[in-house]
């Protein structure tokens, strides 16, 4: 069926129904403006979704003449000067199909412009360009950087509309024809690995700073943006606090204008939890967005869920005793504490999202609230959790849900019974099922696993942990994944600005801040390992330092 405007409606109608709506990018974002090139892939990536998953969209070009491009400023990207016989528009249109079809001429895209005349039509085309202006558009009048969003925005059209069950004319590939074809058939080396790392962040860094915002209102005359250079600057030193920070980002970025530290906490304070909390959600989508588009990206599998907390407090809790809550492991010490979920297994580890924790939210709640965030992100399958979340109302819920949970047990008098006789009779492993009561004569039905440990410091019943699953013996593999997120939050606390403030609101921005630096490295990681290698290894290529630097270089400084 042929694309209507009532078809078109229909999907427009449902992009402006999200919250935090975001097309044309640059009306949503100060980060963006119409001449944007990643702005432009953002836009097209955004409605690309929903185009493809219409009845009556079953083909690209439709996609490549329909899509809305009468914002976009194409002048700061034509090098030709004077008047010329095509528009910057049609041409980037023309491209476009020809990089979605994979032709490596422009004759073959004459040909198939001659043969349709009806696309001409649409296109805006009155006569179909030859060969030789077509070549020297591309070569001598496209900027690279044009260049690059054509192949990027052409890639991000094929998967989506694969993903919707549209019949494509080619196979998307997986990096540019650019990249591919500097790939070595041995290890890259250190200067090609940071070379294509610079790229990249800058890619990713467009896409998923735009995604906060402070609200601030016209007439401003710092950008905002300065303030989020001015907060990843804070995390690319450690203990680095904003009065400091900010009199050192005055000397060493090339901005003009820069906000003061005393501002930018005004600012960052006006931000309510929840506002923090939904751009984060917001800025994630964006980032599995741009890593979906490799297939190298496990969209489905397994998340884990954790708290972490700040380093102890030690001033006057007054006023804040809800917040600054101790620790989780029972000491005289009190903290501020952060839940998080977080991808593990084979798929890149990032926070999916973080929330904060509060004196009398229940362990059932937070799993809940992060496992809603979680389902609306990726596919889950299976969930991993510490024995601090092993209540049986919260194994309920989550087999409730449809998904497999992987939990250890805190050892009562049963299980300590139990573990002795396996140590008698110098047994491994052990499974059992067992009921757990969850009143009202209603009980969930779980596994219990014994797992004797490797090289135990115990010489009793300790050697010994005990596992709850419902899933089967066959996923306790799995719940080694967990490890990658104690791993994660050393990470993510290298990358949190420094404070002293007892603002909840505050601290809690400083650490969803750090964990969106913290995803954006192990995105970038990834796009950089596909398009050097074609291939994902979990071992990191690209550095955290590497990342923080080169966002320092985003950030405009040095």
């Amino acid at each position: 069926m042929a694309l209507t405007r009532d078809s078109c409606r229909t999907v427009f109608r449902q992009i402006a129904q999200r919250s935090y709506a975001d097309w044309p990018t640059y009306e949503s974002s100060r980060l963006f403006d119409r001449s944007s090139l990643p702005g432009v892939e953002s836009d097209v990536r955004l409605v690309a979704e929903p185009w493809f998953q219409h009845n009556d969209h079953e083909g690209v070009d439709q996609f490549v003449h329909a899509v809305p491009l009468a914002y976009v400023q194409f002048d700061a990207h034509d090098r030709y000067a004077g008047s010329t016989s095509y528009g910057m528009e049609t041409l980037f249109r023309l491209f476009l199909l020809k990089e979605c079809h994979g032709w490596d001429h422009e004759t073959a895209l004459v040909e198939y412009l001659t043969q349709h005349p009806d696309l001409c039509e649409q296109i805006g085309l009155d006569s179909v360009p030859n060969q030789s202006t077509l070549w020297r558009s591309w070569h001598h009048r496209f900027t690279a950087e044009l260049q690059d969003t054509v192949e990027t925005t052409a890639r991000t059209i094929l998967i989506k509309a694969q993903n919707g069950g549209v019949t494509v004319p080619r196979e998307p590939e997986r990096q540019s024809h650019r990249h591919r074809n500097e790939s070595r058939e041995s290890d890259p080396d250190d200067q090609t690995v940071l070379d294509e790392a610079e790229r990249v962040t800058k890619r990713v860094s467009d896409v998923a700073f735009p995604a906060f915002s402070l609200d601030r209102g016209e007439g401003c005359e710092i950008r905002e943006n300065a303030y989020w250079d001015l907060q990843t600057y804070l995390g690319l030193r450690e203990n680095l606090a904003v009065n400091e920070g900010a009199r050192s980002f005055i000397h060493e970025s090339n901005r003009e204008r820069t906000p003061l530290g005393h501002a930018h906490r005004e600012h960052i304070r006006d931000l309510s939890i929840e506002q923090i909390r939904e751009m984060y959600r917001h800025a994630v989508s964006r980032l599995l967005d741009r890593v979906a588009e490799t297939e190298e990206f496990f969209r489905a599998g397994i998340v884990a869920i954790d708290i972490t907390e700040s380093d102890p407090f030690t001033g006057d809790r007054a006023g804040h005793k809800d917040e600054i809550i101790g620790t989780k492991e029972k000491t005289d010490e009190y903290a501020y504490q952060w839940a998080t979920v977080q991808l593990v297994g084979n798929a890149v580890p990032i926070v999916l999202d973080a929330r904060p924790v509060r004196k009398g939210d229940t362990r059932k709640e937070i799993v809940e609230d992060l496992l809603d965030s979680a389902e609306a992100a990726v596919h889950v399958d299976n969930v991993l959790m510490d024995r601090e979340f092993d209540s049986q109302h919260i194994l309920e819920m989550i087999s409730q849900r449809g998904l497999s949970y992987v939990v250890p047990k805190r050892m009562q008098t049963s299980e300590k019974a139990q573990a002795k006789r396996l140590l008698q009779r110098d047994q491994d492993r052990y499974e059992t099922d067992r009921k757990l009561h969850l009143g009202k004569n209603e009980w969930h039905e779980t596994t219990l696993i014994y797992r004797r440990k490797e090289d135990s410091e115990h010489d009793d019943h300790r050697q010994y942990s005990v596992f709850m699953t419902n899933c089967g013996s066959g996923h306790l593999t799995e719940y080694g994944y967990r490890w990658e997120i104690e791993s994660g939050y050393r990470s993510i606390k290298r990358f949190m600005a420094a404070t002293t403030s007892k603002d909840f609101g505050l601290r809690f921005f400083y650490f969803a801040f750090a964990c969106l630096l913290y995803s954006i490295w192990r995105a970038v990681d990834l796009l950089v390992q596909v398009a050097l290698t074609g291939e994902y290894e979990h071992s990191p290529m690209v550095t955290a330092d590497n990342t923080l630097t080169l966002l320092k270089k985003e950030t405009g400084v040095g």
